[in-house]
């Protein structure tokens, strides 16, 4: 449940980028009408309105979401944080500029902003992030908690370089594809593979 609430903004992204799509003049007018405010000239074209609505949904649907979090009291993850200030920052200079560029290059900071966290625990300040979240649930030897933030390091800098290759070498449909497709296949397929690499390594913790 907590994957599917975090990957919340993304999912509607796709969904709202497939229907402007097929509906160019209706997004162009959402866009013109409720969203003139924040986009450069206040109109759009019918060939940017899609993209445009998919991020000004995708702002709106991050602010929901961190809200209902802070209004239930309930703790807001670094990483969430994170998200909720790159597609901010990046998702209003899209709107603004009226330019897809801005947008395709975030989930690759997002990506490299991760790989640059779990380096900087490892190398400046001796910790292991994985191992601090999942530490208690599992044990494992030190040195595999190594090799796991080592692979999720190694991961989060593949992936930011394949997106901005998918982002400027394919049409913004194949990259939104490709956006949905690393949410729900390639990082759970990810977690799979080591899953099955560290099941042999696994102790029960002490009761």
């Amino acid at each position: 449940m907590k994957f599917l609430f975090d990957m919340f903004p993304v999912v509607l992204f796709f969904l709202t980028l497939k229907w402007g799509e097929k509906n160019a003049t209706a997004a162009q007018s959402i866009v013109s009408d409720y969203f003139s405010g924040i986009v450069s000239g206040g109109a759009t074209t019918a060939e940017l309105a899609p993209i445009l609505l998919a991020t000004a949904i995708t702002l709106v649907a991050s602010v929901f979401q961190i809200g209902y979090l802070l209004i239930r009291r309930k703790k807001v993850d670094a990483m969430l944080w994170i998200s909720f200030i790159i597609i901010m920052v990046f998702g209003g200079a899209t709107l603004y500029f009226q330019n897809e560029a801005f947008i395709k290059w975030k989930p690759t900071v997002l990506y490299w902003c991760y790989c640059g966290a779990f380096a900087l625990a490892q190398f400046v300040f001796k910790s292991n992030l994985i191992q601090l979240a999942m530490g208690e649930q599992i044990k494992l030897p030190e040195h595999i908690w190594t090799r796991l933030s080592y692979a999720w390091m190694a991961y989060f800098l593949l992936m930011g370089f394949v997106n901005l290759y998918v982002a400027f070498n394919f049409s913004t449909d194949t990259w939104a594809n490709f956006k949905l497709l690393a949410v729900v296949a390639i990082m759970p397929a990810f977690i799979i593979i080591q899953s099955l690499f560290l099941a042999k390594y696994m102790e029960e913790p002490a009761q």
